[in-house]
Parts: C-alpha cells; sequence; structure tokens
C-alpha cells in the first residue's frame, strides 16, 4: 500500500456507511512543513482538479505556512495552474551559500510573486464563493520582537523552554493571528488555547499575510506591521499551529493530507513524542498519508525537508523532481480506492 487513510471515529462511522464523498467534507486541512509539500503535490492537484470540480457549497481551508501557501493557490480561478506555479517555483529555489535571512527573504517571496502574477489572482482568492481560505501567523510577543540574531534566539530559547512545561505557555511568547476569506465559517467557537485574532482578509493584506505565515524565525525575515492585524512582528504560522490541534467543524468531514500518520500541534512539539498523540478534535477528520514502504522508496528514503537545501542544488532538485513525479502514485490511490480504511486512533 502507498496511500494510507485513516478515520477518526465519528469519520470511520460515516465512512462505513456512506462511503467517502467530496460533498461529506466541509474542511480541508494543511500543514506547515516546507519542502514535505512535494509529496502531497499529486493529491493537490487531484483534489483541486477533479474532486472537488465544480463544487457549489463552500469548503473551508486551513493551513499554515506551506500549507497556507497550497491553499491560496486553490482559491484562484484556475488552482490546478496555480499549485503547479507554486511547485514549480519553490522547487526550483536556489540560495547562495551562507546567505543572510534578508537575501533568503527576497528570493523566497520570488515563489509568491509566481504565485500571484497579477492582481486579479489577488482578487479571486478574496471574492472566491467556495473555497474559503483561513491560514495562521504567528505574532511575535517579549523577547520574540528583537530584531537581532541574539534577542531572537534568547526568545526563542525561553519558547521553547516554557512550552515544555505547557503548550498554553506559548501566549506569552506568540500570539496567534487567524487570517481569513470575507463570509469564511471555518470556527464557529472561541479558540481558548492560544490567544487568537481573527483578521478579515483583503487585497491590501493578503500578500503580507501569506509572506509572513512562512517566515520562519531565524531563517526568514519577520513581516513587519500587517494591514488589519496592527503594528509587530510577524512569523511562520506554524509557530502556534504547526499541524493543527483544533474543534474543527462540527457539520461534515476533515480531509487532512498530510505528511505523516501523526500530527505535533506546534513548531515547539516536533521533538516531543507526549504531543503526537491525536485529541479528540480529530473525531471527525479522514487523514491522508503516505505509507512507510512507499517514504522509503523515494530518494535518500524520506519525503523531502528543509535539510535538502545542504545538498548540491542539482542533486536536490533531481531528488525534489523525483518525489514530485511520484505523488501522483497518492493521487491514484485515492482515486481509484486503493487503500485500507484505518481506525485514527
Amino acid at each position: 500500500m502507498r496511500l494510507r487513510v485513516l478515520a477518526g471515529p465519528t469519520a470511520l462511522a460515516h465512512i462505513q456507511q456512506h462511503g467517502l464523498r467530496a460533498d461529506d467534507i466541509s474542511t480541508l486541512v494543511g500543514a506547515s512543513g516546507g519542502p514535505k509539500w512535494f509529496s502531497l503535490f499529486g493529491l493537490d492537484q487531484y483534489l483541486a482538479g477533479e474532486y472537488f470540480k465544480g463544487r457549489q457549497q463552500p469548503l473551508q481551508l486551513l493551513g499554515s505556512s506551506a500549507g497556507a501557501w497550497r491553499f491560496a493557490c486553490y482559491a484562484q480561478q484556475d488552482p490546478v495552474a496555480a499549485s503547479q506555479r507554486f511547485c514549480d517555483a519553490y522547487s526550483t529555489l536556489c540560495y547562495p551559500a551562507k546567505a543572510s535571512s534578508k537575501e533568503i527573504t527576497a528570493i523566497s517571496m520570488t515563489v509568491i510573486a509566481r504565485v500571484f502574477p497579477d492582481s486579479d489572482k489577488i482578487r479571486q482568492v478574496i471574492s472566491n464563493p467556495v473555497y474559503k481560505l483561513n491560514f495562521t501567523v504567528a505574532r511575535a510577543r517579549a523577547l520574540n520582537r528583537s530584531r537581532h540574531k541574539i534577542g531572537q534566539l534568547a526568545g526563542l530559547s525561553l519558547t521553547a523552554a516554557a512550552n515544555l512545561t505547557s503548550r498554553r505557555h506559548l501566549r506569552f511568547f506568540f500570539e496567534r493571528c487567524l487570517f481569513h476569506a470575507p463570509g469564511s465559517q471555518l470556527i464557529q467557537t472561541q479558540l481558548t488555547d492560544l490567544p487568537t485574532r481573527r483578521i478579515e482578509l483583503t487585497e491590501h493584506n493578503l500578500l503580507p499575510a501569506l509572506q509572513a505565515s512562512g517566515s520562519i524565525p531565524l531563517v526568514l525575515d519577520a513581516v513587519q506591521d500587517i494591514l488589519g492585524a496592527g503594528k509587530g512582528l510577524f512569523y511562520d504560522g506554524g509557530v502556534t499551529d504547526y499541524h493543527f490541534d483544533w474543534p474543527f467543524s462540527q457539520q461534515g468531514l476533515v480531509l487532512y493530507p498530510h505528511f505523516y500518520p501523526h500530527i505535533a500541534p506546534g513548531w515547539f512539539d516536533k521533538s516531543l513524542p507526549w504531543r503526537r498523540k491525536f485529541s479528540p478534535h480529530y473525531h471527525n477528520v479522514v487523514l491522508l498519508c503516505p505509507s512507510q514502504s512507499w517514504i522509503a522508496s523515494l530518494p535518500a528514503g524520506k519525503i523531502p525537508d528543509r535539510k535538502d537545501f545542504r545538498l548540491p542544488d542539482a542533486t536536490r532538485i533531481r531528488h525534489w523532481q523525483e518525489v514530485i513525479s511520484r505523488s501522483f502514485e497518492l493521487a491514484e490511490d485515492f482515486k481509484t480506492g486503493n487503500y485500507q480504511l484505518e481506525p485514527l486512533y
């Protein structure tokens, strides 16, 4: 088996009785993870281009970092073409040796320029009546507001230590900003795990907010001041919501194409095994992920990640292109039902 399909108890019972129908899905979730997304490219092409094609009812899109950029493609008039532009631009990125964060930021922003080659694409996302874009950005607090590397390192170290004790302690170091398309019905209840501000997306703040959602601390520069969100330094949405642990919509199923059969709620939880458990929030989630045997068959026996930038550019790009090509195997298995349905927990 190349594709695994894992379902929470509510989702599992529904699928066993009715099957997995596109119209039964109310929310689509996309995690942070940078180049890991290339393993899901084929699924994105199939979901946006065929599975959800012709959909009439709103589909809530929730992402952070790379997930936010992926879903900004879904919400364009031609999502398949937009997703292809994103893939082409991202998979061929090259950075000079020992590049500064300013240089890395400038080069990385060429990806957004490829995804949004003109202002009409921005308007399509904002006004899309079906694909409702939602994504998170982390607004810095305390020492994390420093513009200097030493201050940032100190702030992130304190954040990691506090998060080790309790994820709720993130509130002292970062504020979650949830940017949402007009008319979004993603979350009906108040998020109580962390301080959360909701900001409506406009033609003026979409691109800065997307840039911020992918601005990894210490790697890229923060985005300063975003219209509607106020003043401050805004960073990668994965800091607060790496893989998400939210009270998803109670209406309909939640489809989550993912890299792993587990989650880490926030960026600082990645190395904490006890934070990888699925909470009751996942009762109606359907998780799609590659099998371990499929991953082992990829170049270097793994899905892409940011460490690949240590490889020679030609080697890295060749590996990534092979993963992108083979990602359509997962899409084919989902399309044909060539998978075994498993309980998520």
